[in-house]
């Protein structure tokens, strides 16, 4: 198997675990195989030495004299992307990397580079969550996914904040290597093996957590704890000590939302986080995350996603069950 040939481009003000996160990944590939199945460059617009963000200085190559088509192209985010995004000469480069490139990525905000050279008109792509609103508002020809970790469309590839750039490169190294060296990558750096790309950037749990009092947080925690059963807003009541109007109205001012749509929520995440099991069956899911039937699951899914579970399954290219 021949070298693959891969540019990481970074900027000044980069953040830094958008370009080393990455960049270790496919340097694990290499010592797992104990020869450069990945020939990793980092290029910059800023000469031999770039400043990131945290003010740790990489050295890098003058993006100019990178040389031929590169097999795969990742663009990195961070606070100095406007700025970067604004230059002609890079945008220019940009585009002639990703046109002749086997496979264009981005970590968090290097989507709007991506954007601003004109190779992701049409396409879905991801960004970090805080800057999902501006993607769609500056690049409407974009389908923004305001959920995913990370997005494939075609040799395109998108991910997240920080963090997400390690799962979409691992999910490469899966889509270049197989699976079992994924996982073992992912063992050997101590992350979770392999978030999923439609797993959400900031699931339901984790903000009921970040937004809530102690005594809402409490019927969170009941809340996720029996979200399988038949439980009701009346239940989530009772175990944070509170009357129902008393609870509802508490918790819609810290949550901004209902107690019932907030409970869907909850059971909306565990249904996707279960459909990652290809034969795991619809209605199986359906019980699991408390929706009870498959058509209660199928009705609030589609409302939520625009899609069914089952289409849910074979976008993100798992094996439909029914």
């Amino acid at each position: 198997m021949s070298t693959k040939k891969l540019v990481i481009l970074c900027f000044d003000h980069a953040q830094i675990l958008d370009v080393t996160g990455p960049a270790q990944v496919f340097a694990s590939v290499n010592k797992a195989y104990g020869r450069p199945e990945y020939d990793i460059t980092l290029a910059s617009p800023e000469s031999t030495s770039t400043a990131m963000c945290c003010g740790i200085r990489l050295e890098t190559v003058p993006y100019g004299d990178i040389q031929g088509p590169v097999h795969t192209f990742i663009v990195a985010g961070g606070d100095g992307i406007r700025k970067a995004a604004e230059d002609d000469a890079l945008r220019a480069w940009v585009k002639t990397m990703a046109d002749g490139a086997e496979r264009v990525a981005s970590v968090c905000t290097g989507t709007f580079l991506l954007a601003a050279a004109g190779v992701l008109a049409g396409k879905r792509a991801a960004t970090h969550w805080r800057s999902t609103r501006a993607l769609a508002r500056l690049y409407p020809d974009i389908k923004v996914d305001e959920e995913a970790l990370y997005v494939e469309d075609g040799r395109f590839w998108t991910s997240a904040g920080v963090t997400a750039g390690i799962d979409m490169s691992l999910a490469i190294v899966e889509r270049d290597h197989g699976r079992a060296l994924a996982m073992e990558i992912a063992r050997r750096l101590v992350v979770y093996a392999r978030r999923p790309g439609f797993q959400s950037q900031f699931s339901a749990l984790l903000e009921g957590q970040v937004k809530s009092t102690s005594t809402i947080a409490k019927a969170v925690d009941w809340m996720s704890q029996n979200m399988g059963g038949n439980i009701s807003v009346t239940d989530a009541a009772d175990a944070a000590g509170m009357s129902e109007r008393s609870f509802h109205r508490k918790f819609v001012a810290e949550m901004g939302t209902t107690p019932a749509r907030y409970l869907e929520r909850l059971r909306l995440d565990v249904a996707r986080a279960l459909l990652e099991k290809p034969d795991l069956p619809i209605k199986s899911v359906a019980a699991s995350s408390g929706f009870g039937s498959s058509a209660r699951l199928i009705q609030v899914f589609e409302k939520r996603f625009g899609l069914s579970p089952t289409a849910y399954r074979k976008l993100h290219g798992m094996s439909a069950s029914v």
